[in-house]
């Protein structure tokens, strides 16, 4: 019934081997890049139907077995997919943002040198994610895992003739082996633990249905989780590990989308979703999961109040939404966790492929007049929306969105998120507080930029600012989708409280299967008192509402109203501004820990053990050889009556020997 499950990676698989090897040949865009977005729409059609099959399904749970791939004493690992609700879900955002992403693709990367070399990257971006969510066990997840981490040093590094996208994608690559290493170290441990207990498997069925014989609460379990979380930190981009997601900026506009919205960065949330069983196992694993997951939210919100490039205000708020969607998973509400995963894939892809057709404008204006200006910095932008007036709603409803205004959809799945963190069994008034703050952020910094781009005066050189234009229909198109996706997706995960129709949370139903046994085992959920408590959920939503709304009116008031008070702000705090322009100095603190410290050994091995030992013992043993061979040399001269000599003294000596010996 589910047997055409391999379809899936398959066709963007396909579309990247095509373009690979023969896209430099095929030279036209338009057949390069219709192969690439023809490709993951197949993929997309496929998800769609096994997605509706499912729903109609009374079990849940299937397994498509394409044969074994390693048998090894007693550890045998098949190529198998499972789709459940999880990954039917996951399937739908990869390949239906992912198809969005290549078309607008077309239009956006027209005219670069390498055309098919970037959709035969992502093409296999998307293959290689929707491996690691269609993966039955934890291996086949893995090759999908470090698929996604080549993927992003590739696209990241696109411009590679650039040093900052080489030293941005080297970054990304060396960060994130930081966090494999934690899910590798998580991935054996595990292994031996159920190993220790008689079940040798790395099937997520198989470890969800012997998870029992774990200790609930115990050291080994702990210790698994905190291993697989150091693996979700480095791809999802959480304190420490996320200073390489704001320098992926250096790929194209594109490729951000694609990393922040649909795939790499939901990797760590969807591996967490994925073994929820083992995460409510171990509370202490959960409290620092809602506590980093809050304090990162926090953190990358101050950073994005004082960034100008557009791209980079957006890079900060997705660290900031994955700082939410690990409070959720944190707290135990793993259906909220992954609803505002999807309803972020929306608006977060829209706010990039927007910030995208800005500077695709930018750049047209700027090359008509000849200028050099910063494309990205918002400084030169202001009152685009006249020009502009797609890209504008569009980027205008999304903001709506991430900024938790009703009905949108960020409103539903970020204030289940905080009602959870006030009320779940798990939950913390602290996390709840942090989170409630860094709402308020977001909505004060994502309309800053709102309004630096589009509103106010123009402030882009006379000499360019009548000739920017709104973008072609195949970058538009994308983005009226994705803002029509942010307005009304929220609506399937409505809240008990304000469900007067009586349609009930569609996706918490949905998600049910995957989530239900772990919740109710542990104990993981509203208590009853609370969760009937409608005048409370109702008052905490309208509370979220207006701090987002003062968020929103700061913004205005700052950039709007009186735009000097920014100014008068920097020059009143200029050791602050400058702090929080620089990202609170991460970067340099890891360099003076860390990376120098590696480079100063590094030199040593290479100069003081390589160079003077390893190279000093094998060019001593050469200059020993070759001297023994210069003096050795003599002895072959050429002459009979010299070798005649040698002989008759040789002679000699052995008689002597013997003689006097």
């Amino acid at each position: 019934m589910y047997s055409n499950l391999w379809l899936i990676p398959f066709f963007p698989l396909v579309g990247s081997i095509i373009n690979g090897l023969f896209g430099k040949k095929i030279k036209n865009e338009k057949v390069i890049g219709g192969i690439a977005t023809i490709a993951i729409f197949l993929s997309f059609l496929v998800s769609c139907q096994n997605f509706f099959r499912l729903l109609g399904d009374t079990e849940k749970v299937h397994q498509q077995i394409l044969g074994s791939w390693m048998s090894i004493g007693i550890l045998n690992v098949e190529w198998g997919f499972l789709l459940d609700p999880l990954s039917a879900l996951m399937i739908m955002v990869v390949t239906g943002v992912g198809s969005l992403i290549h078309l607008y693709s077309i239009g956006y990367m027209h005219g670069e040198t390498g055309f098919y070399r970037f959709f035969s990257y992502l093409n296999l971006f998307c293959f290689s994610m929707l491996m690691l969510v269609l993966g039955n066990n934890a291996l086949v997840m893995f090759i999908g895992w470090e698929g996604v981490g080549l993927c992003s040093y590739l696209l990241i590094g696109y411009y590679f003739e650039k040093k900052s996208a080489g030293d941005a994608a080297k970054k990304a690559f060396v960060v994130n082996r930081i966090g494999d290493f934690g899910f590798l170290c998580g991935l054996f441990t595990l292994f031996w633990a159920l190993g220790s207990k008689g079940v040798w498997t790395l099937n997520f069925v198989e470890i969800s249905e012997n998870a029992h014989l774990l200790q609930s609460g115990g050291l080994l379990v702990t210790v698994v989780t905190l291993c697989f979380f150091l693996g979700a930190t480095g791809k999802s981009a959480q304190i420490p590990l996320y200073t390489w997601l704001p320098d992926a900026m250096e790929g194209p506009t594109p490729v951000s989308a694609l990393i922040h919205a649909a795939t790499m960065v939901t990797a760590g949330i969807y591996m967490i979703a994925r073994m929820n069983i083992l995460f409510a196992m171990s509370p202490t694993t959960m409290m620092v999961i809602a506590f980093v997951g809050a304090a990162t939210a926090l953190f990358a919100a101050s950073i994005g109040f004082a960034q100008n490039d557009i791209k980079r205000v957006l890079a900060y708020s997705t660290v900031s939404q994955l700082g939410f969607m690990f409070m959720a998973m944190g707290v135990g509400a793993f259906t909220a966790g992954i609803f505002h995963l999807m309803t972020h894939a929306f608006f977060k892809a829209c706010l990039f492929l927007g910030s995208g057709s800005v500077i695709h404008g930018m750049h047209h204006a700027y090359h008509h007049a000849h200028l050099h200006d910063d494309p990205q910095d918002m400084r030169n932008m202001g009152g685009l929306r006249k020009f502009m007036p797609i890209t504008w709603i569009t980027y205008l409803l999304s903001c709506l969105a991430i900024a938790g205004m009703p009905f949108f959809a960020g409103f539903f799945s970020k204030d289940e998120i905080l009602w959870w963190t006030f009320a779940s069994t798990r939950g913390s008034y602290l996390v709840w507080i942090i989170g409630t703050i860094a709402a308020c952020m977001t909505a004060f910094y994502m309309f800053r930029s709102l309004y630096m781009t589009f509103h106010g005066e123009q402030r882009t050189d006379v000499r360019a600012k009548d000739h920017i234009p709104e973008s072609p229909w195949v970058i538009t198109l994308p983005l009226i989708i994705l803002a029509g996706l942010a307005t009304i997706a929220g609506f399937i995960g409505i809240p008990h409280a304000i469900d007067v129709a009586h349609v009930g949370n569609g996706i918490a139903s949905f998600l049910d299967p995957v989530f239900g046994q772990a919740q109710q085992l542990h104990n993981i959920g509203i208590p009853e008192d609370l969760a009937h408590n409608v005048g409370l959920e109702i008052g905490l939503m309208c509370m979220s509402v207006v701090i987002g709304l003062i968020g929103i009116g700061g913004a205005y008031y700052m950039y709007m109203k009186k735009q000097e008070l920014p100014a008068k702000f920097t020059g009143a705090f200029p050791g602050l501004h400058k702090a929080v322009f620089n990202k609170w100095y991460i970067d340099e603190l890891y360099d003076f820990l860390f990376v120098n410290p590696c480079k100063k050994i590094g030199t040593f091995l290479w100069k003081g053990f390589d160079v003077c030992v390893v190279d000093g013992v094998v060019n001593g043993i050469g200059w020993v050889v070759k001297g023994l061979a210069s003096g050795l040399r003599y002895t072959q001269s050429g002459f009979l009556h010299n070798y005649a000599m040698i002989m008759v003294v040789g002679v000699v000596v052995i008689v002597g020997y013997y003689i006097f010996g």
